[in-house]
C-alpha cells in the first residue's frame, strides 16, 4: 500500500508541472557549468561575491585539511572542536557585532536549533515567507505558531496584541527574503519585539557578505544584540564555502551549546572548510570592489529589465526574480534559456505561494555587464514571442 500511495503522490507532482530535476554539472570558469554538453552562464546559484572557485579558498581548505585532517571526527563536545572552528566563531561575531558565535553545519540546522531551544513553550509569529527551515523549527519545538502578512507589521501588531501573554514570544523573520529577494524592515521589526516583549530572530542566509557597509549583512553592526539578540547566517553562499552560525549574547550561545540536539548530536564541520570560510572573511574584508561590482550590476539589471518591460520584483539584492505566475509557463521559459546558454531556477509552489511562480535568478560579483544585457535580451525576446 505505501508503494501505491508514494507512486501516486509523485504523479501528482509531475502533472502539475512541480517536477524537479537533478541535474550533473560541472564547473567552466568563474560564473559558467557545463551541464548536458552545454556550456551554461551561471544564474541559479547564490555564488553573490565569486568565491566559491576563488583557488585561494581551495588553497586554504586543503592546508587546513592536511593540518588538521579531513573530518571533524566528532561533535563540537566530544573532540571535535578545533583551532580552526574556534577562530571562525571569533571573526563571525566580530563581523555581525556580537559577542559570540556558534557554528553549524548547515543553515537549516541552525535554524531548527533555534526554534527548538527558544521556541519551547514560547508564541512564536514568523512572516508568511520564511524560509522551510523557519517553520519546520517551530514544529519541531511544538511550538504555538502563527503567521504574519509578508512585510506588514501592522498584521503582525495585531497578532501579538490578541495572544495571550503568558508565555515568552518569538518574532521570526529572514533578513532577505530568498525568493522575492526584498529586505526585512529590521529596524520595524525590533521596534515591535520591544514593545511586545518579544525576542527577534532573523535569518540573514541572504545578507551576509552582501549587504552593510562591510558585507556584515541586513542586521549587523548597526542593530545591536539588543534590538536583535538571535541572528542565524550562513557560510555557503555569499562566502562561498559550507555552513552555518549563530551570533547573539553568552546567555544564548551557551543555551544553544548545552540545549540544542542539532548541535549536540552532529559531527563538528570539517576543519579545511573552516579554513576556507576564514580566508573568504580575509577576501571580504580586504576586496571592497566585490560589493561595489554587484550592487552596480543589481543596479543595471533593475534598470534596463524595467526598461524593457519585463516583470520583475523590486529587489536589491542579488535574487532578482521574474515572476510569470504559472509554473508550466516558469518551466517553459526556464528550458528555453537553457537551451541559449542560461541557467536559471524555475521556482514553483510550494515553494513560493500557488500563481506566483517564477524565474529566480541570481547575480554575481563574477558577472560582467555584457552577459547581463545578453540574458536581459532573451527574456525580452520570450515575452515578445508570448505577445505575438
Amino acid at each position: 500500500m505505501w508503494r501505491e500511495t508514494l507512486a501516486h503522490r509523485l504523479e501528482t507532482r509531475r502533472a502539475k508541472s512541480l517536477w524537479r530535476d537533478r541535474a550533473l554539472y560541472r564547473p567552466a570558469g568563474d560564473a559558467g557549468l557545463i551541464g548536458s554538453g552545454r556550456r551554461l552562464h551561471d544564474f541559479a546559484g547564490n555564488d553573490y561575491l565569486g568565491l566559491a572557485r576563488d583557488p585561494r579558498l581551495a588553497e586554504a581548505q586543503a592546508e587546513g585539511a592536511h593540518r588538521h585532517g579531513s573530518g571533524g571526527r566528532a561533535s563540537h563536545l566530544v573532540c571535535g572542536h578545533l583551532p580552526p572552528h574556534h577562530a571562525l566563531e571569533e571573526r563571525l561575531a566580530a563581523l555581525t557585532g556580537r559577542p559570540r558565535a556558534l557554528l553549524f553545519s548547515t543553515g537549516y540546522m541552525a535554524n531548527l536549533a533555534v526554534l527548538q531551544v527558544l521556541g519551547d513553550g514560547a508564541r512564536v509569529f514568523q512572516d508568511r515567507l520564511n524560509h522551510a527551515s523557519l517553520l519546520d523549527g517551530a514544529a519541531l519545538a511544538g511550538a504555538r505558531s502563527r503567521r504574519f502578512h509578508h512585510a506588514d507589521l501592522a498584521d503582525l501588531e495585531r497578532l501579538l496584541a490578541r495572544a495571550p501573554a503568558d508565555s515568552p514570544r518569538l518574532i521570526v523573520s529572514d533578513g532577505v527574503f530568498s525568493m522575492d529577494g526584498d529586505v526585512a524592515d529590521i529596524g520595524g521589526l525590533a521596534d515591535v519585539a520591544r514593545r511586545h516583549e518579544a525576542a527577534l530572530v532573523i535569518d540573514d542566509a541572504h545578507g551576509i557578505g552582501v549587504l552593510g557597509e562591510h558585507g556584515d549583512g541586513s542586521v549587523g553592526c548597526r542593530h545591536p544584540v539588543d534590538a536583535v539578540p538571535v541572528l542565524v547566517g550562513t557560510l555557503g553562499k555569499a562566502l562561498g564555502s559550507a555552513g552555518a552560525f549563530v551570533a547573539g549574547d553568552d546567555l544564548l550561545i551557551d543555551a544553544l551549546t548545552q540545549l540544542a540536539r542539532p548541535y549536540i548530536y552532529t559531527t563538528a564541520q570539517p576543519p579545511g572548510v573552516a579554513c576556507a570560510t576564514l580566508r573568504a572573511l580575509d577576501i571580504l574584508a580586504a576586496e571592497p570592489e566585490r560589493r561595489r561590482h554587484l550592487q552596480a550590476l543589481i543596479t543595471h539589471w533593475q534598470t534596463r529589465g524595467a526598461a524593457l518591460g519585463l516583470p520583475l520584483l523590486p529587489s536589491a539584492t542579488p535574487i532578482q526574480p521574474v515572476r510569470l505566475g504559472d509554473s508550466t509557463r516558469t518551466l517553459h521559459w526556464a528550458r528555453r534559456l537553457h537551451e541559449q546558454g542560461f541557467l536559471v531556477g524555475a521556482i514553483r509552489p510550494p515553494t513560493v505561494p500557488r500563481g506566483q511562480a517564477r524565474l529566480r535568478i541570481t547575480l554575481s560579483a563574477a558577472h560582467d555587464r555584457a552577459t547581463l544585457d545578453e540574458l536581459l535580451d532573451r527574456l525580452a525576446a520570450l515575452a515578445a514571442e508570448e505577445a505575438s
